[in-house]
C-alpha cells in the first residue's frame, strides 16, 4: 500500500514538474513569437553629441605621437554602439562597457524585459527601454540584429561604432556546442560526434528555414544584418563586407583582444584602468571540441562568407597595429597583462577560474547551456580589501547578474532560465 502511494505520489509530482514545464514553455514561446509592434515615431533629431559637458570628462594627454609634439589634449569618447556578435569574447567586453558607463554616469539603451533586442528580429528603437523620440543614450551594447537606419536615429552622430570578429571556424564549433540543442535539425544527426557528422555532409542536414538555424551557418554575417545565406560569388556579399568596414571604425579581434583593447584605448581616449578585464563565460576545456586540419577546413567551407569577412577585416586590423606601432603595441599589451594578473591576484580566489559546480555564489553563477554546465565563473576573494572590494564584484560579475544591478528587467530570461533549470533537473 505504502509502495502504491510513493508511486501515485511521484506520477503526481512529475505531471505538476511537467505541467509546470509546458506552462512555461508556452508562456516563452508566445513572448518570444508574438512580433513586436512597430510604431510610426516622429522624426526628432538626437543631439549630435550625448556627452556630459567637456568639465565632468578629464581630458588627458594624448599618446598619438603625431599630436603629443603639439601639445594636444583629448576627451574620453563616451558616445558609443557596440555591436555584440555571438560567441566572440563579447560578455568580457561587455563588462568593460558596463563599468566605463557607470564610472561616468552614462545613459544605456538597454531592453526590455530579457537580455537582448528581439534577436534574432531586427533591431528596432521601439525595442528600447523607455524611449522617447530625440532622448540621449551614450551606450548601446546589447544583442541586437544589426539595423543602421533605425541605429543611427537612436544614437547621436558622433557614435563611435565598435564590433569584434573571431575566426569562424573556432566560432562555430563553440555556436555548435552552445546552440546546437536548440536548433531543431540538429535532433536527427547521429550518433555522439554530431559536430563531426554534420561537417561531413552539412547540406543533408541544414535547412535553411529551419528554426534557429542562423546559428549554425555564417553567424557573424546574419548579426550584422545580412544574408547568410548567399553564395560566396554573390554581389551582396562584397557589397555587405564593405558596409561592415565603412560602419565600424574599429574591429577588433577575439585572437587578438588585448591588442584590441589597447587600439580601443586609443581610439576612445580611454584610461589603462578603462580596459582592465577578467575573462568571462569561458567554457572548460573538456567541452572544447579540437578541429583537426580536415574539419577546420570543412567548418571554413561551410561558412565562406564569414572567413571572407573575416580575412579583410583582419587586414585591417593590422595596418591599424602598424600604424599605431608594433614596439608600443608590445609594451603596452605587456602593461595590460600586468596590470590583469595585479587584479586576479587580488580578487579572484585561487587566482583563476573554476568549474560551475567549485562557484560558491549563486550570485556570481554564469549562464549555463542546456543539459549541462560548461562555462566557467569565478569566487571572489573572502578578504579583499575595501579599496577593491566594489571593483572585483563587478570585474567578475556575470552579464545577466551586471544586467539586473543595472535596472534591466530581465523576466523573460529568467523565465527561460527556469525552465532550463527544469530540464537539466
Amino acid at each position: 500500500m505504502a509502495v502504491r502511494q510513493g508511486r501515485q505520489w511521484r506520477s503526481v509530482c512529475k505531471g505538476l514538474v511537467l505541467g509546470t514545464l509546458l506552462t512555461s514553455c508556452m508562456i516563452l514561446l508566445y513572448c518570444l513569437s508574438t512580433p513586436q509592434t512597430h510604431f510610426s515615431l516622429p522624426e526628432v533629431p538626437v543631439p549630435y553629441s550625448c556627452a556630459h559637458r567637456p568639465s565632468q570628462l578629464r581630458s588627458k594627454q594624448t599618446a598619438n605621437l603625431s599630436q603629443q609634439a603639439s601639445g594636444q589634449t583629448c576627451t574620453p569618447k563616451v558616445d558609443i554602439m557596440f555591436m555584440k556578435t555571438h560567441k566572440t569574447a563579447s560578455s568580457t567586453f561587455l563588462n568593460i562597457l558596463f563599468r566605463f558607463g557607470e564610472k561616468h554616469q552614462l545613459k544605456f539603451a538597454f531592453p526590455d524585459s530579457r537580455n537582448d533586442f528581439f534577436y534574432p528580429s531586427v533591431f528596432q528603437r521601439s525595442q528600447v527601454k523607455d524611449y522617447r523620440p530625440g532622448m540621449c543614450f551614450n551606450i548601446i551594447c546589447n544583442h541586437l540584429r544589426f539595423n543602421a537606419p533605425e541605429v543611427t536615429k537612436l544614437l547621436p552622430m558622433d557614435t563611435s561604432y565598435i564590433t569584434i570578429l573571431r575566426d569562424p571556424a573556432e566560432l562555430f564549433e563553440s555556436s555548435f556546442h552552445y546552440f546546437g540543442k536548440l536548433v531543431p535539425f540538429t535532433w536527427k544527426i547521429p550518433g555522439d560526434e554530431k559536430l563531426t557528422e554534420f561537417l561531413r555532409e552539412p547540406h543533408h542536414y541544414f535547412d535553411p528555414e529551419g528554426f534557429n538555424s542562423f546559428y549554425l551557418k555564417n553567424l557573424l554575417f546574419f548579426d550584422f544584418g545580412l544574408d547568410n545565406t548567399l553564395k560566396l560569388d554573390d554581389p551582396r556579399v562584397e557589397h555587405g563586407i564593405r558596409f561592415i568596414t565603412d560602419r565600424f571604425q574599429l574591429v577588433m579581434l577575439v585572437e587578438h583582444f588585448e591588442e584590441s583593447l589597447i587600439l580601443l584605448k586609443d581610439a576612445l581616449c580611454w584610461e589603462m584602468d578603462d580596459v582592465l578585464f577578467f575573462k568571462l563565460n569561458a567554457r572548460k576545456g573538456s567541452t572544447v571540441s579540437k578541429l583537426t586540419p580536415e574539419l577546420r577546413a570543412k567548418a571554413l567551407e561551410w561558412n565562406a562568407i564569414d572567413w571572407k569577412l573575416y580575412q579583410h577585416l583582419n587586414q585591417t586590423f593590422w595596418k591599424k597595429v602598424d600604424a599605431y606601432g608594433w614596439q608600443r603595441m608590445a609594451e603596452d599589451v605587456a602593461e595590460l597583462r600586468r596590470r590583469n594578473a595585479e587584479m586576479a591576484s587580488i580578487c579572484i580566489e585561487g587566482g583563476r577560474a573554476v568549474e560551475a559546480g567549485s562557484i560558491q555564489e549563486t550570485a556570481m553563477q554564469p549562464w549555463q547551456p542546456i543539459g549541462e554546465k560548461s562555462i566557467m565563473g569565478y569566487n571572489l576573494k573572502k578578504n579583499v580589501d575595501k579599496a577593491h572590494r566594489k571593483l572585483c564584484r563587478k570585474m567578475l560579475m556575470p552579464e545577466l547578474q551586471y544586467l539586473t544591478e543595472l535596472g534591466v528587467n530581465l523576466w523573460i530570461t529568467k523565465l527561460w532560465g527556469h525552465v532550463r533549470d527544469i530540464i537539466n533537473w
